[in-house]
């Protein structure tokens, strides 16, 4: 019926499985968490002018660091390159593997481990938190008031571990044993805080059922050849309850057990098909395996195989990562990552722009010779000082005067830019040698020469 649409969904009480997999998961977890809690610890040194922490956000400066890349506001590009980077990923692993990114290294997926492992050391395995829940007694309101207050500890941990991404984490964490904490921290913090204790507390399936719009597309990146969590249909229907010594002459080897949904995450029937809620964690995977050793049939009813595979479980059908897709994904991102990393290696340490005054767009002086003003921006990205001596490079009969300086020479302090202005003058005719009334600078750091162009106005 329509009307079941807008029934309200039953908690889900996942129960815990024993296996390869869940072993699996249980180690990416420690890893990417270690990987998330101590990364902004690292330091990397980049000199006096610059943040010695290895990766970092530095937003009042507008630049993001991550080791020796440096981003700077005018290369959002590489952020672009960085994004196209992990798309291309992700999408490539998908199209072979399925949904692993979701089962076992996603955000939501990690903390809400993390959050339900806490519940289970209070509250016990599954059919314990669920005869709790049914109680009203203070045992159970003091094993909820301890998970609870364990989850908003790893959410305000979640949220400071994130704020260190964005300052000095040792100054931070200095700070907060000081508790001399600024307000924004504070806040940042308490909203990071919240969002993990809800999202991994409270909506856990429900961000990968509604809310991840990444569900809704995986099936466009599917093909009969993916690896995706199958259950054996030939093999195991049809299904009946299990009995000691029953015979499986005649009947499938599912025993309707439903292990495989207990421990589901997002609460499916596996058994039921491939379905858009399945995050390819493999839990089911274990639970079926250990039922069917207890019962002495091999392994492998619900499993990690292709749908061609699965259909006709030929040896040449099964899975390969040599696929042709393969190629020209490792094509895309081979080109794509050849093409950043050349980029970083040689980008320029200085960024130069010339533009004119417009009001007035020139002036005559009183020998009659036309003076236009001009703004130069250098950019020095580099972590010392630069000074640069600036030249005409193809007027002899040019003047450069820059505006508060005795000479042609001005410093630029490290990882800063500077605006300055300066003049050109020449007289009411026109070098001969100038081509369309267009003016070359010659700007030498000593280092490297660069060259920009002004058009010159005299009427």
């Amino acid at each position: 019926m329509f009307s079941d649409y807008f029934l309200a969904k039953k908690k889900l009480y996942p129960q815990l499985a024993k296996g390869k997999f869940r072993r699996l998961k249980n180690y990416l977890n420690i890893i990417f968490l270690s990987i998330y809690s101590f990364s902004s610890l690292l330091r990397y040194d980049r000199g006096d002018s610059a943040p010695n922490q290895a990766i970092m956000i530095d937003i009042p400066n507008s630049k993001a660091y991550f080791f020796f890349i440096e981003i700077w506001p005018s290369e959002v590009y590489y952020l672009a390159a960085i994004l196209i980077i992990m798309a291309v990923t992700l999408f490539f692993i998908t199209s072979l593997f399925g949904r692993i990114w979701c089962g076992y290294a996603c955000f939501q997926t990690v903390w809400t481990d993390l959050f339900i492992a806490v519940e289970r050391f209070f509250q016990g395995d599954r059919n314990q938190r669920i005869l709790l829940d049914r109680k009203n007694n203070f045992k159970k309101y003091f094993l909820k008031t301890l998970t609870h207050l364990t989850w908003i500890i790893i959410a305000l941990f979640t949220g400071l571990i994130f704020c260190s991404y964005f300052s000095d984490s040792w100054l931070l964490w200095q700070n907060i044993f000081l508790l001399n904490i600024s307000p924004t921290i504070i806040g940042w913090t308490a909203g990071i805080g919240f969002m993990t204790y809800l999202m991994a507390g409270f909506a856990r399936e429900h961000v990968c059922i509604y809310m991840c719009p990444y569900a809704r597309f995986q099936s466009s990146m599917f093909d009969n050849n993916t690896l995706i969590i199958s259950y054996d249909q030939k093999r195991g229907e049809p299904r009946a309850k299990y009995h000691q010594n029953d015979d499986f002459a005649n009947r499938g080897h599912c025993i309707d057990c439903k292990q495989c949904v207990v421990v589901c995450p997002t609460g499916i029937d596996i058994r039921n098909g491939l379905q858009m809620e399945c995050i390819a964690c493999g839990l089911c995977v274990d639970a079926c395996d250990e039922i069917m050793t207890k019962v002495g049939l091999p392994k492998g009813l619900i499993r990690y195989d292709t749908l061609n595979h699965l259909h006709d479980p030929l040896k040449f059908k099964k899975f390969t990562i040599w696929q042709f897709r393969t190629f020209y994904y490792l094509t895309i991102l081979a080109i794509v990552c050849s093409l950043t990393l050349f980029s970083l290696n040689t980008k320029s340490t200085v960024d130069l722009s010339v533009s004119q005054e417009r009001n007035p767009l020139f002036v005559k002086l009183s020998d009659g010779s036309i003076r236009n003003a001009y703004y130069l921006k250098i950019i020095n990205k580099t972590h010392h000082l630069k000074s640069f001596k600036i030249r005409i490079n193809n007027s002899s009969q040019a003047i450069l005067k820059i505006a508060n300086y005795s000479d042609a020479i001005v410093d630029v302090e490290a990882e800063s830019s500077f605006v300055f202005k300066f003049f050109i003058t020449l007289p009411y005719e026109f070098d001969e040698n100038l081509q369309q009334k267009v003016i070359e600078l010659e700007i030498d750091d000593d280092q490297e020469k660069r060259y920009v162009s002004v058009v010159f106005i005299n009427n």
